[in-house]
């Protein structure tokens, strides 16, 4: 038997200024746009692979579900983003104005830092020296 994380979920609360976030700091793209003929929406986005590990965004609907925006880890980051560059993409971010909450560290097998989406999730983005 073989095993594999498909998707995480993201409650946002706009589909386009979300998906908009993460293409512009991470270059995702859309693997996955739907909307139903009952006006339900399904938005996927990755790195452009529809079978790798991606971001599926859920509508968050109601006050409960509204109020857990960006809050949806308690705290903890929502996932870590690979990149072979993470001196070009922390400049990338910074440039964008995203909120650095970790300046980059360097290790002798990685260097990371954390920031900030539209919403609060935390993402700690690494490089790994093997990447």
């Amino acid at each position: 038997m073989k095993n594999h994380i498909g998707k995480m979920i993201i409650l946002v609360n706009d589909y386009e200024e979300a998906s908009n976030f993460y293409e512009k700091n991470f270059g995702f793209k859309r693997n996955y746009d739907v909307t139903t003929n009952v006006g339900q929406r399904f938005l996927q986005i990755g790195s452009g692979d529809p079978n790798s590990t991606g971001l599926w965004f859920i509508m968050a609907d109601g006050k409960g579900q509204r109020d857990n925006v960006g809050k949806q880890t308690n705290g903890q980051p929502a996932m870590v983003i690979y990149t072979s560059s993470l001196d070009d993409l922390y400049q990338q971010i910074k440039g964008n104005n995203v909120i650095i909450n970790v300046a980059p560290v360097n290790t002798p097998d990685y260097k990371y830092f954390h920031c900030l989406d539209l919403y609060g999730n935390e993402i700690i983005v690494v490089e790994l020296n093997a990447l």
